[in-house]
């Protein structure tokens, strides 16, 4: 087969212009109808037009397009407010009253088709209707087709902060004035001529598939509505152009062609999309568990020390893993820098994570208790799963509910948050007295505190500044503290 014959002809270029238009025009409307749950709607007014086709064709008594496009849309703006008015008056579901609408609109259209097809020399093949004829486009399909897809994305482009606002935060929007209900038919309107303008090119049955996958398969890649739109419209372009060739190559129907297109590429974009798909879901999954367990080494480390049980075996014990999984955990915590090599003491910046992960599980624990009034038993299970996934505001939030308790239900003691210093004692200027404060960065930085003598609340004045450390003059006596030290001590200025 030469492609390049086929597309030279007038008939494949016909074809192809106009499948690339309805992939781009219901790829753009597909979007704001999958994001307010319209499927259903677009399938109702796409199957609902029939009639309109049938009355245009008993007025004008010949195959019209412009005839065909009027009588569908007004058919098609009857169901849709056939649909609202039930939705809002009747106590029937949203789903029901869709289905009793067009189904009831689409018997009458294949009653009235299947009527009019057995008059002689009269050809109206329903299953062009149904499932488009994409190959027998002719020029004023082409050029009806072309400015339905001109006003439909022109009236997005202008309308476009209504559509978002309406579509995303409809209360808000009527407290601004804008009319909710006006935007709904609006796009209703659009919905019509969409479907419409897909007739000959997918048939009423498959434009529910333009609609809906590309938008689909865009919202898995973005969740920015401009930048769906415009992935949503490049792939229901790319459906179209591929499924056309698709349908020529195989000889077979190319509304059915270019649906299974872009259900394939729904389907890919299930499976590998960054951040939504299957795949990235199953690796980051198993980073979150690796994390877990890697947390959980780290925190028994710090459980053990404190209560001096600290050993390779009732570590082993304690997490219930092979020497093979521990061995590696270990070999993790000594290459982040939080375990000294060849033996099990943690390192400053182990200690304060191995602390922030207790303090997590102890205030949610306490908060468990004490707010929800579960026993100690029962708050370890779920403190366990939690401790992992708890940001830090949340714990302030806690703690400060909690009254910035000192212990858990089990009566272990709660770490202190570590926090950055609000002033730190490298910036205090020479001669200038200050104050030790009270809540350090950690309680590795108090004791460090309690070893040179400065207690929470000392007075001191700072007399000297050197490149490796900082001496104070307190109660007559002089303190040196190194400089590293002194960007993590948090101290109170005086004045």
């Amino acid at each position: 087969m030469n492609w390049l014959e086929i597309l030279q002809q007038e008939w494949a270029i016909r074809a192809l212009i106009a499948s690339m238009l309805v992939g781009l025009m219901c790829g753009v409307l597909g979007c704001f109808i999958v994001l307010r749950n319209m499927s259903l709607i677009g399938d109702a007014l796409a199957h609902a037009i029939l009639p309109g086709v049938v009355f245009a064709f008993l007025i004008v008594q010949a195959y019209n397009t412009v005839a065909f496009f009027t009588g569908s849309v007004i058919a098609g703006l009857l169901a849709a407010v056939g649909i609202t008015w039930i939705q809002q008056n009747v106590k029937t579901k949203n789903d029901a009253a869709i289905g009793i609408v067009f189904t009831a609109m689409f018997s009458v259209g294949i009653m009235g088709i299947s009527w009019i097809s057995k008059n002689e020399g009269v050809h109206l093949d329903l299953k062009d209707f149904l499932f488009g004829n994409v190959l027998g486009v002719a020029n004023t399909d082409l050029y009806l087709t072309a400015g339905i897809t001109a006003y439909v994305l022109l009236s997005v482009a202008v309308f476009y902060r209504y559509l978002f606002i309406t579509t995303f935060q409809p209360i808000v929007a009527q407290t601004m004035g804008i009319s909710v209900q006006v935007i709904h038919y609006f796009l209703m309107l659009l919905l019509a001529f969409a479907v419409v303008a897909s007739l000959q090119t997918v048939g009423v049955i498959l434009v529910v598939a333009m609609l809906i996958t590309p938008a689909s398969t865009a919202l898995l890649l973005s969740n920015q509505l401009k930048k769906v739109l415009v992935i949503s419209a490049a792939i229901g372009i790319m459906s179209a152009f591929v499924g056309l060739l698709l349908a020529i190559a195989l000889e077979t129907t190319p509304g059915p062609a270019m649906a299974i297109v872009a259900t394939l590429i729904y389907l890919l974009t299930v499976f590998f999309a960054p951040k939504k798909g299957l795949v990235f879901k199953f690796i980051e999954k198993r980073f979150v568990q690796k994390r877990i367990r890697l947390e959980d080494t780290l925190k028994q480390i710090f459980r053990l020390r404190e209560v001096e049980q600290l050993t390779v075996a009732t570590l082993q014990q304690q997490l219930g893993i092979s020497t093979p999984a521990l061995q590696q955990n270990l070999a993790k915590l000594r290459a982040r820098g939080w375990l000294e090599k060849n033996n099990l003491h943690l390192t400053e910046s182990g200690t304060e994570e191995a602390q922030r992960l207790v303090r997590a599980h102890r205030l949610w624990e306490t908060f468990l208790a004490d707010k929800m009034g579960l026993n100690a038993e029962q708050v370890h299970a779920e403190a366990e799963r939690y401790e992992h996934f708890l940001p830090e505001e949340v714990l302030a939030e806690v703690d400060k509910t909690l009254g910035f308790p000192d212990h858990d239900p089990h009566g272990e003691r709660i770490p202190v948050k570590t926090v950055t210093p609000d002033f730190p004692l490298i910036r205090l200027e020479v001669a200038q007295p200050a104050r030790i404060a009270t809540r350090q960065m950690s309680e590795r930085i108090t004791a460090k505190l309690w070893q040179l003598g400065l207690l929470p609340e000392t007075d001191f004045v700072l007399q000297q500044k050197r490149d490796d450390q900082i001496e104070l003059a307190m109660n007559g006596k002089s303190v040196t503290v190194p400089v590293e030290l002194a960007r993590q001590i948090n101290i109170h200025q005086q004045k």
